[in-house]
């Protein structure tokens, strides 16, 4: 999930990565409303592996931010384009497993 919001398309020359997350904040309101749906899908894997309600809170909090730098029409898609809510809390959903649940750590290369 967190690569098709994020990092579908790769920027040439600058090497930087979007995804639907920008795309969408185009479409007033209902294209940021959208985001925060499949972010807050995310959010919802999580709290199924048993994530604290700290990192919930934060982990809304990011959704939430993003949310509202989208529905800024036109220019919201700016700010939205550096502020990476999904891959955020795609690392705190990986520094809390790599803790928690050892066994499932990948190493990263």
């Amino acid at each position: 999930m967190e690569h098709m919001l994020e990092g579908l398309i790769t920027i040439p020359g600058i090497n930087r990565k979007f995804g639907l997350d920008v795309i969408l904040d185009f479409v007033p309101v209902a294209g940021p409303t959208i985001a925060a749906a499949m972010g807050g899908w995310m959010m919802w894997e999580a709290r199924n592996l048993g994530m604290t309600k700290t990192h919930m809170a934060r982990m809304a909090g990011n959704i939430g931010i993003d949310y509202l730098l989208g529905l800024i029409p036109w220019i919201g898609a700016i700010p939205d384009f550096f502020f990476r809510s999904n891959t955020r809390n795609l690392k705190m959903i990986k520094r809390y497993m790599d803790r928690h649940h050892p066994s499932t750590a990948i190493v990263q290369g």
